[in-house]
């Protein structure tokens, strides 16, 4: 239960203002640079292209915008990560989570840019995210990991089903 509790009491807490959130932002600290700063949103106005971009940067297949668009739509929860420099914003992190909205949700699409990942952001998101759906009542949080991302999401307290259940998958042929 520690994973749990550390998720209620990191100092990644504090709300601030934001005019194109009406929920608010959450700042991750201090200012990487001078006069930039990051923070989340759980804003679903997000540019498609940027995204795309973002995605790339990771070395993930492309995938229709129209059908991305479609799953940040019905997501129950997206949440993004922003580089802030002046008055640009440029989008460094981005995980979206659906739901029955009772029990369950599964997490998708964590992405963190090259450029930051290595710096704690995967994990401030990662907690950011699972904070928001246990805020929601959701107590059974799933997820799909590449192998090469496995020991990061088990570093998070996530572990191989403890029922030993194994997923199964239907592919079209």
């Amino acid at each position: 239960m520690g994973f749990w509790k550390s998720l209620f009491t990191t100092s990644d807490t504090a709300i601030a203002s934001h005019p194109s959130t009406p929920e608010a932002n959450v700042p991750l600290g201090q200012p990487v640079e001078d006069g930039e700063r990051l923070f989340f949103s759980t804003d679903r106005d997000i540019d498609l292209y940027d995204l795309e971009e973002l995605c790339d940067a990771v070395g993930w297949s492309r995938r229709p915008l129209r059908k991305v668009k479609k799953a940040i739509q019905h997501s129950f929860l997206v949440v993004t990560l922003w580089e802030q420099r002046g008055q640009r914003r440029r989008l460094v992190g981005f995980s979206r989570a659906t739901s029955d909205h009772a029990f369950n949700a599964t997490i998708w699409d964590v992405v963190v840019h090259p450029d930051y990942q290595g710096k704690g952001l995967g994990k401030s998101l990662m907690r950011y995210v699972v904070k928001k759906l246990r805020n929601e009542d959701i107590s059974n949080i799933t997820l799909f990991a590449d192998p090469h991302v496995v020991d990061f999401y088990r570093n998070l307290g996530f572990m191989p089903d403890p029922e030993g259940i194994k997923g199964m998958f239907w592919y079209p042929e």
